[in-house]
């Protein structure tokens, strides 16, 4: 598989939204992380069943782009609890229902959001 590139990161104030994209290419499921192993927050699989955290239920969004191969988070209500560096992953085999980091093979290299107060 072709390996993940991120972009969208940045700084933001209290409320605010962000998008995450991240290329993505010959995966079966993937996901977003908060920190590399840290919470995971949601995932996707190529049905485009969803999986969210509890934690970013109704503030974020998981999307697939198959026309553009992309892997979309987008991210409102930002908090600066928020704060931290994102990571999109993905793995060739088919989502497990489980937001853990063991589970997934391929990762990108890191996307910073600092959510100011």
């Amino acid at each position: 598989p072709a390996p993940l590139v991120e972009s969208g990161g940045g700084s933001v104030p209290f409320g605010g939204s962000l998008r995450l994209s991240c290329k993505v290419s010959g995966y079966q499921c993937m996901a977003w992380f908060k920190e590399r192993q840290g919470t995971g927050l949601a995932s996707i699989d190529n049905d485009g069943i969803t999986r969210y955290a509890d934690a970013v239920k109704g503030r974020f969004t998981i999307t697939q782009d198959k026309s553009t191969g992309t892997l979309i988070l987008e991210m409102s209500g930002l908090k600066p609890e928020d704060t931290a560096t994102y990571y999109c992953a993905a793995d060739i085999y088919p989502c497990t229902g489980y937001l853990q980091p063991v589970l997934y093979t391929y990762w990108g290299q890191g996307t910073r959001v600092t959510v100011s107060a």
